[in-house]
């Protein structure tokens, strides 16, 4: 039977795993069909204390898990968790067929991208829609082409300004008419001249499923009605973010966008299982605040389990 299971390799879950791991506790992390997380897609990370120049998103990742393993923790790369019993103890969690048995469980799930919810956005997704510019932004398709990105937040500017390495014209269609970001990325996306933003404007087709890959996007101004289509080789969406957790529906405290609640502490309502990062977090949403979560919710635990010896 296992002390401490981590389920997430994000910030939040890598941290606890260092700190668990740290406490003599050797928790075993299972990674789920992303290990590192959404920050895996982040090229560049510059706002993570102790690296004054910036650290890729996916060495930041690669060195926590490094860090968690020196001190003892075991990782299950590309396991997932199916399902999981919290009604008794010990805990049990199904990972791809076989039973796992956890005194304690932290939860550090993350979040997922949000959709815009369109039947050709499904229908076009990887023939020109994506989630992640980093990921995806060399395409061939893409390169010396016209593309939309779809959002006004810090994650929408920094895939705009990926994203002029490869596209022609960069359009971020934003449904305000001012961007949420952060100033500084605010500052950049003005700056660039590859960059052109389509304000007070939401989309509403992605074209064209039937030459099975996009050619462009149907707009339409809130403020005016008026309605357009725009010629791209891609559509970029960067809207937002779900919480991973339909896994804990029923079992675990949510509020009504499902993230879980923290009641005290890193404690979720079942006694026993924790919570850190973005599945808990719809307000500040960064790196820095998922690894405080995370080291808060390994201590929590390791205190937790000092309690029932005592």
């Amino acid at each position: 039977m296992e002390k401490v299971v981590i389920i997430g390799t994000g910030c939040a879950g890598l941290t606890a795993a260092v700190y668990a791991a740290r406490s003599n506790l050797s928790p075993l992390v299972i990674t789920g069909t992303m290990p590192g997380g959404l920050l895996t897609t982040t090229s560049i990370v510059e706002n993570y204390p102790g690296f004054p120049e910036g650290i890729d998103g996916y060495q930041l990742m690669v060195n926590m898990q490094k860090q968690a393993e020196r001190f003892g923790a075991r990782v299950l790369t590309l396991r997932t968790v199916e399902s999981v019993d919290l009604s008794k103890r010990p805990f049990t969690l199904t990972v791809d067929g076989e039973k796992v048995e956890a005194e304690t469980l932290i939860i550090a799930t993350g979040a997922g991208h949000r959709h815009l919810g369109l039947e050709n956005e499904h229908l076009l997704e990887k023939k020109g829609v994506t989630y992640c510019a980093t990921c995806d932004g060399a395409w061939p398709m893409f390169r010396n082409q016209p593309l939309v990105v779809v959002g006004g937040g810090d994650s929408a500017c920094e895939e705009a300004l990926y994203l002029t390495r490869f596209g022609s014209t960069i359009h971020l269609v934003h449904r305000r008419d001012s961007l949420r970001a952060s100033k500084i990325m605010v500052e950049r996306v003005k700056q660039h001249t590859k960059i052109k933003p389509i304000w007070d404007s939401v989309v509403t087709d992605i074209l064209d499923p039937k030459a099975d890959k996009v050619t462009a996007v149907k707009l339409k101004n809130l403020k005016t009605g008026e309605e357009s289509t725009l010629p791209c080789a891609g559509v970029f969406v960067a809207i937002g973010h779900v919480p991973n957790t339909q896994l804990f529906k029923g079992v675990i405290d949510m509020d009504h966008n499902g993230y879980i609640i923290r009641h005290k502490g890193s404690q979720t309502n079942v006694p026993g299982v924790f919570v850190a990062g973005d599945c808990s977090d719809h307000v500040y949403r960064q790196a820095i605040t998922a690894a405080g979560m995370g080291c808060a919710a390994a201590i929590d635990a390791e205190r937790y389990l000092a309690s029932l010896n005592e």
